[in-house]
C-alpha cells in the first residue's frame, strides 16, 4: 500500500503475486480498502508554505506557488481540523480486483459540520482483514491513530466559506502518470453553492 493507497503501483505487485501464486482456496490479506475524502480548515499551513510565493521580501514569486499547488502534500492533518464528514470514493476487492481498477473516476458529496473555511480536501483510506478468524481492520484518516502513510491534502485554488450542513460536490479521477507509472495524476472538480460564497473549478494534481 502506499501514500493515497494507490501511490507507487503497490498494489500493482500484489496483483502480480496473486494471479501467479495464489491457490484457488487461498486468501489475500488485506481482502479490502476503501480510499474516502473529507474536507478541513489549514489556513495557516496555506499561508506560510503557499501563498508565502505570492510575495517573497518584495518579489512576486507566484510561479513557484503554481507548482506547488500542483503536488498533493503528504502529512499528519490534525483532527481539529477536520470540518467535514467523510466520503467514500472507492472500495478495492483485494481478491478480485484488476490492475485497470486503480484508474477510476468517483463522484463525491462532502457534508460539512460547522462553520468553517475549508482550505483543503484529504484523501485516506482505510483496510480490512475481514478473512481474518476475527476481522479486524485499521484507518488511515485524520480522526484516527497515525500511521506510516499520514494523509494527503489536496489545496484548493479557492478558499471556501462553508456552514455547517452545507456540501461541497465534485469528482475525482485519478490514474498512473503515463511516463512513470509510480505517479499518480489526479484531476479533482469541485462544486460548492453555499451562504457565503460559490466556486466551480477542475484542478490537476500529480503524486510524485
Amino acid at each position: 500500500m502506499g501514500y493515497f493507497l494507490l501511490y507507487e503501483s503497490m498494489l500493482d505487485t500484489v496483483i502480480y503475486a496473486r494471479d501467479k501464486w495464489l491457490k484457488p482456496d487461498g486468501i489475500v490479506l488485506p481482502d479490502r480498502c476503501t480510499l474516502s475524502m473529507t474536507a478541513i480548515e489549514d489556513g495557516q499551513y496555506r499561508a506560510d508554505k503557499i501563498d508565502f510565493w505570492d510575495n517573497v521580501y518584495g518579489f512576486n514569486m507566484r510561479v513557484i506557488k503554481e507548482l506547488a499547488m500542483t503536488e498533493p502534500l503528504v502529512d499528519t492533518v490534525e483532527p481539529q481540523q477536520v470540518c467535514a464528514d467523510n466520503c467514500v470514493l472507492q472500495t478495492f476487492d483485494i481478491h478480485k480486483m484488476k490492475k485497470d481498477d486503480a484508474t477510476f473516476s468517483a463522484p463525491f458529496k462532502i457534508k460539512c459540520t460547522r462553520n468553517e473555511y475549508v482550505h483543503a480536501l484529504v484523501g485516506f483510506f482505510d483496510v480490512y482483514f475481514n478473512a481474518c478468524h476475527k476481522p479486524i481492520s485499521f484507518s488511515t484518516g485524520p480522526t484516527a491513530r497515525n500511521t506510516h502513510w499520514k494523509q494527503t491534502v489536496f489545496y484548493l485554488e479557492d478558499t471556501l466559506t462553508v456552514c455547517e450542513g452545507e456540501v461541497i460536490t465534485g469528482t475525482l479521477s485519478c490514474k498512473p502518470n503515463v511516463k512513470n507509472p509510480r505517479d499518480l495524476d489526479i484531476t479533482l472538480e469541485y462544486n460548492f453553492e453555499g451562504k457565503h460564497c460559490e466556486a466551480h473549478r477542475t484542478q490537476e494534481y500529480r503524486m510524485r
